[in-house]
């Protein structure tokens, strides 16, 4: 790589933001190289400042708000000196990016298909019916399922995967000469991860492409990248070669990190977290097989808490002027879930997870079928009844930013269904109740004041897990929560989920597309393939002899 000039050269980069008029540094002195047909990984835990390094290198962080010191040199030009004018002949067209919240990436008022033309409208000379066509092959390319329905769909009738993939598509419209992947697989499922890569790949070799890709798969970045740095507190604490990081950790923090990923041999009763690895306390204690088939034993013996009827989801969509057309996102759904235990679900982006979990919370009703909890169809209940059920019934969404109101701090955020609900005495108490809550989740207190667009990703995630929990529900449906979170942080937050339901007895439908993680927590797995129950199973029983050849391809993509 010596031999060639540099694509883009970061030189002692810092970034600060503004809080409460001083400027707090996020990023410190940061220096990297990237040459032509070379791929970047970097990790790193949530808020170590690898998004704010990409967003400072596309210019997109607030100027009023943030200081970037450094050089940013592209091509020989130092990026820093040029005007917004002059930026946006590269951003999107020479250094694109693909972001890692989808929803917040996507215009919600503007059909899908229409958002792609706009950049290849901005950038390329396509106009009339060819705009179209290359949207559609672009479509087709990110494995997106009925391209000509997507094109017309807007960003809310889409599953947070097949929205991913729209934003892949756009970011490679015009075959940029960097791509900046910010956690670019995270709403993927595990059999489409391997397609959105070897796409990436092959365009980078048409192409001669650069990428930074920025992930919390350790093992995605493994196969990927020429290059590893590894982040920690804003600081670069370790880069080289790849195989010399992975396989030789010279930091502490990059052997935890590497070590934090659940296994898919042995169920540890607690996994390791970064500060196991720090104080040399890394957990060995696992759970026997005769142990879980004791649990299952007492588990099973108790009537169902959740009993899921016949339920079926039509979706109406329109087709040209005056037609109409039928799509039914889930097919006669019949399942148990026992107070106490972790029902895994896992299937496809678009299988009808997320639609399933919305139908049992009552967000989006079964269009037939009934949903029984603890005995009460709550298909059935209104007003006062529904809104008491909320309480005992709860979620954890997949993507942190939409579900946080920009408005609130956090303090108020997670504070709130406590006031709803009547919860914690006075606003003394209930404060105190959301630090405890802060602390468990891995925040300190000063994010009490604090709001969402000041959080990364997984931070606002642990955001989201607090609030969830304030209220002391029964049954939590998460959906994807620990997908937006790095390797180390996720083991804190399952550790904590595991604590919370053995303390509480809490109830799980834990819906992922991390069949590694879903193994871990769950005491049964149901498959979903095309809105339909393909296999259930106790989760040991599953992994080990899938049935159906969909659940095969399924277990065998996450083994390979």
């Amino acid at each position: 790589m010596s031999e060639q000039k540099p694509l883009l050269t970061v030189e002692n980069l810092r970034v600060s933001f503004k809080q409460n008029k001083e400027w707090k540094t996020i990023v410190h002195g940061a220096s990297f190289t990237l040459y032509p047909n070379q791929i970047l990984g970097i990790v790193g835990e949530s808020g170590s400042g690898k998004s704010v390094t990409s967003l400072a290198i596309m210019r997109l962080l607030a100027e009023n708000q943030s200081k970037i010191e450094g050089k940013i040199c592209f091509e020989g030009e130092d990026l820093t000196t040029y005007s917004e004018k002059e930026y946006r002949h590269i951003r999107g067209n020479k250094i694109a990016m693909i972001f890692q919240e989808p929803m917040s990436a996507l215009n919600p008022s503007m059909r899908c298909g229409y958002q792609v033309e706009e950049m290849l409208r901005l950038h390329t000379e396509l106009k009339g019916s060819a705009l179209k066509k290359k949207v559609l092959e672009l479509f087709e390319q990110v494995k997106l399922p009925a391209p000509e329905e997507a094109y017309v769909k807007y960003p809310h009738q889409l599953s947070g995967g097949q929205k991913q993939r729209i934003v892949i598509a756009m970011a490679i419209a015009c075959k940029p000469t960097i791509l900046i992947a910010d956690e670019p697989t995270t709403a993927l499922d595990v059999t489409v991860q391997k397609d959105i890569i070897l796409l990436l790949q092959s365009l980078q070799a048409e192409t001669k492409m650069a990428m930074i890709f920025i992930s919390h798969d350790l093992g995605l970045v493994s196969s990927i990248a020429d290059e590893v740095m590894v982040m920690y507190q804003g600081n670069a604490v370790e880069k080289g070669p790849t195989a010399e990081v992975f396989n030789q950790p010279k930091e502490r923090y990059t052997q935890a990190l590497i070590a934090a990923r659940p296994s898919s041999e042995i169920r540890l009763k607690r996994l390791p977290t970064i500060r196991d690895f720090v104080e040399n306390t890394v957990p060995q204690e696992a759970i026997s097989t005769e142990e879980r088939q004791q649990i299952h034993a007492k588990l099973y013996a108790n009537p169902p808490l959740l009993v899921v009827k016949d339920v079926a989801k039509d979706y109406i969509s329109s087709v040209g002027l005056w037609g109409k057309k039928s799509f039914r996102a889930l097919n006669q759904i019949n399942f148990e879930v026992y107070e106490g235990e972790t029902l895994g679900l896992v299937g496809e982006s678009g299988c009808g997870k997320s639609t399933l979990g919305n139908a049992i919370l009552q967000l989006d009703p079964a269009s037939s079928g009934a949903i029984f909890y603890q005995g009460v169809d709550i298909t059935q209940l209104r007003g006062k009844a529904l809104r008491a059920l909320r309480k005992d019934i709860q979620i954890i969404f997949q993507d942190p930013f939409s579900s946080l109101n920009p408005k609130l701090t956090v303090g108020q955020a997670i504070m709130e269904p406590m006031i709803v609900h009547g919860l914690f005495g006075n606003k003394k108490e209930k404060k105190q109740k959301v630090l405890d809550l802060l602390t468990q989740v891995g925040l300190t207190a000063e994010a009490f004041d604090r709001y969402p667009h000041e959080f990364s990703g997984g931070q606002r995630q642990r955001i989201g897990i607090a609030r969830t929990i304030a209220v002391n529900p029964k049954l939590i449906i998460c959906d994807e929560s620990v997908s937006a979170l790095d390797i180390s942080v996720q083991a804190q937050v399952l550790n904590l989920l595991n604590e919370l339901k053995e303390k509480y007895q809490f109830t799980y439908i834990f819906i992922s597309h991390d069949l590694a993680v879903v193994k871990y927590m769950s005491d049964q797995v149901m498959v979903m393939n095309k809105g339909q129950v393909e296999e259930m199973e106790e989760a040991d029983a599953l992994y080990a002899n899938p049935k159906t050849p969909y659940t095969k391809k399924l277990i065998a993509s996450i083994l390979e």
